[in-house]
């Protein structure tokens, strides 16, 4: 699972079966600091929001095999979900 920030949302009017009715967001990792991921080609990404998330948002994703399982189908186009909205980091 990553860190994420919800910076922006995703309109989709014709789409794969499986995702009508999914919300999607768009979402940049960040760190343990809240500081966004720099120089990686997959910091900005597009991900499934199964929690009710907005945009501002930290959030917390998951991706690969592990984002279907959110939505209990193994053969949805899913490559990451948000399942998580953090409330607050703490950093010893």
């Amino acid at each position: 699972m990553q860190l994420a920030k919800v910076v922006g949302n995703v309109v989709s009017t014709q789409k794969d079966k499986n995702l009508v009715g999914c919300k999607l967001l768009i979402i940049k990792k960040i760190d343990e600091y809240g500081e966004y991921e720099k120089y990686s080609s997959q910091s900005t990404a597009v991900a499934v929001d199964s929690v009710g998330a907005g945009i501002g948002e930290t959030v917390i994703v998951t991706s690969g095999s592990n984002a279907r399982y959110v939505y209990g189908d193994k053969m949805a186009p899913l490559d990451m979900t948000i399942v998580g909205i953090v409330d607050e980091i703490q950093i010893v």
